[in-house]
């Protein structure tokens, strides 16, 4: 779009500052949204009985990608967008992203059924990391020059920043609220349901050679 364009169209009557829409959409939409793949994806876990399959280990991999995830979340929240929190951001997407292809090859070598409604799921998970990340950089362009540059210049490159506008308190309240509700309580269930499963097992497992071995032992008794 050329600058005749642009400023045709601003021209044209329409008032809203994108800076400020582009905000209140990753603060009301884009993160709030983030809850409902996320809730979806642990009910598609249990309809799959993951405690019995996957197990410990895929529930582990889920946790990680909760943090990968929710510590740039976190900091974005708390601090001034800057080459430093950038980076994390960037660092934060890459990793999720590879840890993804690991969890469902995980489930898939585990013989846990990933249904295509799942896997719908997992599109949604992981493509609003980039989604977010991409919003927030055409918002602070600026400083994804300085990050290019290598902060050159730039005296608050690489450290944390506490933002100039601190969020409000009910919001964060309501952030909190929400990661407790649709993230730290059902996987966490999730976690401790395949513990418990897994120790039931091994304990089973146990019993089950003791008795083997009993019996191996017995005939071989009888044989003399």
């Amino acid at each position: 779009m050329s600058t005749d364009q642009a400023k045709e169209i601003t021209a044209s009557g329409v008032t809203v500052d994108v800076g400020d829409a582009t905000t209140r959409y990753l603060l009301y939409g884009l993160l709030p949204s983030w809850f409902v793949p996320g809730v979806a994806d642990w009910v598609m876990h249990r309809r799959t009985r993951i405690e019995e399959t996957a197990g410990t280990k895929e529930s582990l991999i889920h946790s990680l990608m909760m943090a990968e995830v929710g510590i740039p979340i976190a900091l974005t929240l708390r601090y001034e967008v800057n080459p430093l929190l950038l980076s994390v951001q960037l660092g934060g997407a890459a990793v999720h992203e590879a840890t993804a292809l690991w969890d469902v090859r995980t489930a898939v070598d585990s013989e846990r059924e990933v249904k295509p409604v799942e896997q719908h799921i997992h599109s949604f998970l992981e493509s609003l990391p980039f989604a977010a990340l991409a919003s927030l950089m055409c918002l602070h362009a600026d400083q994804v020059k300085s990050l290019l540059r290598g902060g050159r210049g730039n005296p608050d490159a690489w450290r944390l920043v506490p933002r100039r506008r601190p969020l409000s308190r009910g919001y964060l309240a309501g952030v909190a609220a929400a990661i407790g509700t649709c993230v730290l309580l059902p996987y966490g269930e999730e976690l401790l349901r395949c513990v418990r499963t897994g120790r039931r097992n091994r304990k089973n497992e146990k019993y089950v050679r003791s008795d083997a071995a009993r019996w191996s032992a017995a005939r071989s008794g009888k044989g003399r």
